[in-house]
């Protein structure tokens, strides 16, 4: 019997039920483990015997011991033996939780992890393992519910519930206790700089069967961009190479696509630390791309493999597009025999090859169209966008001026997910996207008709964005110069603006600098756990969470969209797009109806639902806004905004019904029209039930953070009190410390890290165009470390600061240390300014002029210190285009909470916690989460924050790809 589980360990499971007893301890032996002692205390003088489970009696206590050891399970261990497994006793006694306890328990952990991955509820135990396929086999086999992380293609952790309702986890990820090496990853630290100023590689020992095998030669991976360029792809190139090296592997760049993967010689180089500097603020690829014939041909991809094998190359990581990809995984299929006609032509030797049987694959997305299936993004998509809305921003401000119409061509032959977007974001007034074809007969007189309804309501000007692969229900193109005839024909001053290039320009945004960062990371330790066996990933981004995907699975969706549409069959089209592409296309046909003068899509009763903002201003508090009261005018409710947040309404009665034409105009604006601030309902709990009732509210979006946050909790607190809360409630997390419990992101967030980030790259310019600079940026973010965390790992900052963590002597002096040896390695020869990003609240000694002044003081000439404080710049002007789409998704899905909770409430159950809930974003899901769950469980009141952080792995990426030591 193979060693399934491994690790110094040991726990106790009770239960007071027979039938529970015997289901554990099936489920541990299910699991691997097997019995080694059994124990019935049924009397005082037996408490020592040692009996089988068949023997037992359950008149008393009675415990089965368990172990997983590598020698005959059923043989009685040795004390040495017992220390050295993991060992599990299960307990029948009286003491132990009932049926019913454990049933109710096993419900509430199931419930919650449905809501959010495995990993957010602590575990009982996590135990190693050096088998994880094998459990999670069986666990499947059993129907129990298991979560794969970091996914189901790649997992190297598992999490269940036993029959006791325990979480439980397996690992085959390092354990300091484990006794076994195989299956780990162990990095020995090596110099950070050498004399030339070259980030040292640090050693490794791998295990498995793959990539990550026991060997005296360094792995070598390369990573390689082709296709066309997208902003993040030298974010992707720059977390490739580091992690690569940080790994204990060599990291090489394949320059100019497959062209220089065909051509070899020194168009693959090898990558030290210090050729990705500065890599994170410039546009496009540096190491170049280009589309290549050649490699089509099977003599292309042999010369493609030769000077891989002359490179030594074991991985190959590809960033590009759906062609780019299959090219790459056809590539790794031909391997072997590409290989032996090497071989036959005696254009290698035996001995070359020994090591490079196998080609190990990975793919990254780079694509501004984010036409890829099986994720929720692609890289550049953001980026492309956030330029697109730019250009309607500033279009809109002429064709305001002059009453005038324009057309916007934007990017997506195949794909309109940016025309989607660009609409939902900018509130166009009409959009044309392949997936979702009109008829030839029915497209003008439709898109006429919502143009001379708006401009009746009083709108000043018309903005239609069409994709450049628009085309009808027969497949004819639809044509910018088209529109733009239709549109005169109204007698409107008609302009067509075609974007073209400009959408591929400039820096990535921070979430396309996050997703290439990340992913960049997952494919190297994608790489080193392939087997010859498995599958190519891709690696993608759901919600929040990266994933694993089977990369030729991904491109055959992807190709079966366009092999749809070409048949004609446009609702196959749209159910291959994934689910958050349909629902933002059924939210932008809502928000376009929402001035008819009938309900689009009528609710079966007309709702007044009223809308406050609580807290400081966030970007995207107006674009929810319009989204909210656009879809309560679609469904026939009432929208009411209560300005200048519970202040203005307990002393001015400052609510009013909204009205279409004045929400329309909000899409774009920055700040928040109708007021905010900080006060909660308690500044007069009397008056603001008093015009709750007044005004008759049938239910209440509070958008805002953790003010708005703790104004939800204040009001169902006192609903016993003032029967005029009894009434369904949600909140929207609107804020740019991101700190609100029960979701991994809040709108304003996004804005506020571009603000940052254009503001750091320009400091970081500054440092480095004077070689010897350090500066220290303060950033906001109050308690919560999540902007400081996130901005470190966009902008490339040599530190970052968080309240979770503090500022101890121990990690500056490393800090300094650090600083001192990559000034003196530099000599002046490269792009050498650093950042330290310090949060506000980091520290109530060190602030910021202090450190400044510590990093003068210690800089032994090496350098200077300079403090930067962005301040309110933070907040930003503009919101985002991930702000303003998911504001309108986020709304909308908040209105539809306030309808499904109106049963609830007439039933009259006004102690029902989910009429109260946060909506969020957690791992891959969006949940609706009770507010009094988050209060009681979740949240440091004090702090004002979560008490669980689910950002921590943003400081170890950024630590590991600055090469930062921590120091405990």
């Amino acid at each position: 019997m193979s060693r399934v589980i491994s690790g110094m360990s040991f726990i106790s499971f009770p239960t007071s039920d027979e039938r529970l007893y015997r289901e554990t301890v099936k489920f541990y032996e299910m699991l691997g483990f097997a019995p080694v002692q059994e124990y019935d205390r049924s009397h005082p003088e037996s408490t020592t015997a040692i009996k089988t489970v068949s023997t037992h009696s359950f008149d008393s206590i009675h415990e089965t011991w368990l172990s997983a050891l590598p020698s005959d399970p059923y043989e009685k261990p040795s004390a040495q033996q017992v220390n050295q497994g993991a060992t599990i006793k299960v307990r029948h006694t009286r003491a132990g939780p009932s049926v019913e306890e454990s049933e109710k328990r096993t419900e509430e952990v199931k419930r919650y992890f449905a809501g959010e991955d495995f990993r957010s509820v602590a575990p009982a135990f996590v135990f190693s393992t050096e088998d994880l396929g094998r459990l999670i086999s069986e666990l499947d086999k059993a129907k129990y519910p298991v979560e794969k992380c970091p996914s189901e293609y790649a997992p190297v952790e598992a999490y269940t519930v036993d029959p006791l309702g325990n979480a439980i986890g397996f690992t085959s990820r390092p354990n300091p206790f484990s006794t076994n090496d195989a299956g780990r990853v162990t990095t020995v630290e090596a110099e950070t700089f050498s004399r030339s100023g070259e980030a040292s590689s640090a050693s490794s020992v791998f295990g498995g069967d793959g990539m990550a095998q026991t060997g005296d030669r360094k792995k070598k991976i390369a990573i390689m961009t082709s296709g066309g360029d997208a902003p993040g792809m030298n974010a992707a190139v720059r977390a490739v190479v580091r992690a690569s090296i940080h790994r204990g592997c060599d990291a090489y760049a394949i320059y100019e696509g497959y062209e220089g993967l065909v051509k070899g010689g020194d168009y693959i180089k090898q990558m030290t630390w210090a050729d990705v500097r500065g890599f994170l603020a410039i546009g496009g690829t540096s190491i170049g791309t280009a589309r290549c014939k050649e490699f089509r041909e099977r003599d292309g991809r042999l010369k493609a493999a030769h000077n891989l094998i002359k490179a030594g190359i074991d991985g190959l990581i590809v960033c590009g597009g759906d062609g780019s990809l299959t090219g790459a995984d056809r590539f790794r299929e031909e391997w072997p025999s590409l290989i032996k006609e090497l071989v036959e032509k005696k254009l290698v030797t035996e001995e070359q090859i020994a090591g490079h049987e196998h080609l190990y694959i990975c793919g990254l997305v780079g694509s501004i169209d984010n036409d890829m299936s099986l994720t929720d993004a692609t890289i550049g998509a953001y980026s492309s966008l956030d330029r697109i809305c730019q250009s309607v921003d500033y279009i809109d401000a002429t064709a305001e001026s002059h009453s005038r119409a324009f057309v916007i061509e934007v990017m997506g032959r195949h794909c309109g997910w940016l025309a989607l977007m660009a609409g939902l974001a900018s509130a166009a007034d009409y959009i044309f996207i392949p997936e979702k074809p009109p008829k030839p007969d029915e497209w003008a007189k439709n898109m006429s008709d919502i143009v001379l309804r708006h401009r009746k309501r009083g709108m000043r000007k018309t903005i239609v964005i069409v994709a450049e692969g628009a085309i009808d229900s027969e497949l004819n193109p639809i044509t910018s110069n088209e529109v733009k005839d239709v549109l005169s024909g109204l007698g409107l001053d008609t302009r067509v603006t075609t974007l073209g290039h400009v959408q591929r320009g400039g820096t990535a945004v921070a979430v396309d600098r996050m997703i290439a960062t990340l992913q960049g990371v997952d494919a190297v330790d994608a790489i080193l756990n392939l087997t010859p066996e498995s599958p190519s990933p891709m690696i993608g981004i759901t919600e929040n969470k990266i994933v694993r995907r089977p990369l030729m699975e991904a491109v055959r969706l992807t190709s079966s969209v366009a092999d749809a549409i070409a048949a004609k069959q446009f609702e196959k089209a749209m159910s291959l797009r994934d689910t958050e592409f349909s629902e933002h296309l059924e939210n932008y046909m809502a928000l376009n109806s929402a001035d008819a003068d009938q309900p689009s899509n009528p609710a079966e009763n007309s709702l007044k639902i009223a809308i406050i903002n609580v807290g400081a201003p966030a970007g995207g508090m107006n674009a929810a806004l319009r989204a909210a009261a656009s879809y309560c005018f679609s469904r026939g409710h009432k929208p009411y905004a209560i300005h200048n947040g519970f202040t203005g309404l307990s002393r001015h009665e400052s609510v009013r019904e909204l009205d279409w034409l004045e929400v329309e105009k909000l899409a774009l604006k920055g700040g928040c029209e109708i007021g905010t601030n900080r006060s909660t309902p308690d500044v007069d709990m009397g008056m603001v039930a008093y015009y709750f009732q007044k005004y008759a509210f049938d239910g209440l979006i509070i958008i805002g953070g953790f003010e708005a946050y703790h104004s939800l909790h204040q009001l169902q607190e006192a609903r016993y009190a003032y029967p005029a809360f009894r009434i369904p409630m949600i909140c929207l997390p609107a804020t740019i410390s991101n700190n609100v419990p029960g979701t991994e992101y809040s709108i304003g967030s996004d804005t506020c890290l571009n603000a940052l980030v254009q503001y750091c790259d320009v400091i970081k310019q500054s440092a480095s165009s004077t070689r010897r600079r350090v500066f220290v940026v303060e950033v906001q973010g109050g308690n919560s470390g999540y902007i400081s965390a996130y901005a470190g790992v966009v902008t490339g900052a040599h530190a970052v600061y968080t309240p979770e963590e503090g500022i101890s002597l121990r990690q500056l002096n490393s800090d300094i240390e650090n600083l001192k040896r990559c000034f003196t390695h530099d000599e002046g020869r490269n792009r050498n300014g650093r950042l330290v990003l310090r949060n506000e609240k980091a520290s109530q000694t060190f602030d910021t002029k202090v450190l400044v002044d510590i990093l003068r003081n210690e800089a032994d000439n090496r350098f200077e210190a300079r403090e930067a404080i962005p301040g309110h710049v933070q907040q930003g002007g503009t919101p985002s285009p991930m702000d303003l789409t998911r504001a309108a998704r986020l709304a909308i899905k908040c209105v539809q909470f306030l309808e499904d909770k109106q049963e609830v409430r007439n039933n009259d159950i006004p102690d029902e916690d989910s009429m109260y809930s946060v909506i969020g974003i957690r791992s891959s899901k969006l949940v609706f989460t009770p507010v009094r769950t988050l209060w009681d469980y979740e949240t440091e009141v004090e702090a004002r924050r979560p008490n669980r952080i689910h950002w921590d792995k943003m400081l170890t990426i950024a630590d590991m790809l600055e090469d930062r030591k921590r120091v405990e």
